[in-house]
């Protein structure tokens, strides 16, 4: 496996509804230092219910979430807010504010969050970053002058600027082209080896889950039903639901 047996994450018993809605109902998940771990389910299967428990945006209804070394459910809004820092989150949609500037973007996070850096060290880490992520010549372009593709690599950028020790991707290759995406997965491998993260990638696109996982676990009816490597999920499945999940949605590439 790669990584390490140390945990940045543990998961223990987790349940959580929504009135009658039974979405997580007993999960167990451990992410361990410098792991890319892919979390795989169809819509609606409780994957993004689950990281918002693990940033501290939903609170379970039962169990633990523990996050480097904290309890989340019993941070204070202080000790919430100083977590969140040291986890990055990419959103499906960029989330970029279409009214600024790439460097205005990028910066807005940076100024806000980091106290006395001079104005050339920001301009430093916005271009370390944005030529880590291949857009160096994007820094004064703004959000609709970029492609799909190149807004998520904005994004990616972005959410690294505070040196996070998670990376939490929210399905990376939505709406992209199979180019595009072969792009998005060889970054999310990058930036684990260049940054020495651990990452999360939430995703039902499981070419993306094969090409950037070191483990996959498969969300079904609120627990996880299959946990390894991409071999180990899938070439033996029992669940017929398991199967049927590879079936439908795996393209051979």
């Amino acid at each position: 496996m790669v990584g390490t047996e140390e945990k940045v994450v543990e998961v223990r018993n987790l349940f959580k509804s929504f009135g009658d809605l039974k979405v997580l109902q007993g999960v167990d998940l451990d992410l361990h230092k410098g792991e890319n771990l892919v979390v795989l389910g169809k819509s609606g299967s409780g994957k993004s219910v689950l990281i918002k428990i693990m940033v501290g945006l939903l609170k379970q209804d039962s169990g633990s979430m523990i996050v480097l070394g904290e309890d989340v459910a019993s941070l204070g809004v202080k000790a919430l807010n100083k977590l969140r820092l040291n986890i990055g989150f990419s959103f499906q949609n960029s989330a970029l504010y279409d009214s600024m500037t790439v460097r205005e973007n990028m910066e807005f996070p940076l100024v806000r969050n980091v106290k006395n850096l001079t104005r050339k060290e920001i301009t430093m880490k916005i271009e370390e970053l944005l030529d880590s992520v291949g857009l160096p010549q994007s820094i004064d372009q703004m959000p609709s002058e970029l492609s799909g593709g190149q807004k998520k690599r904005i994004g990616v950028a972005r959410t690294l600027i505070l040196e996070p020790e998670i990376m939490l991707y929210d399905e990376p290759t939505a709406g992209l082209d199979p180019i595009t995406c072969i792009d998005i997965n060889n970054l999310i491998i990058q930036i684990r080896e260049q940054y020495n993260t651990s990452s999360i990638v939430i995703t039902h696109d499981l070419t993306c889950a094969k090409m950037t996982g070191d483990r996959q676990a498969v969300l079904l009816d609120g627990q996880f039903k299959a946990q390894g490597s991409f071999e180990e999920v899938f070439a033996g499945a029992e669940d017929q639901r398991v199967k049927s999940f590879y079936d439908y949605n795996f393209i051979n590439s």
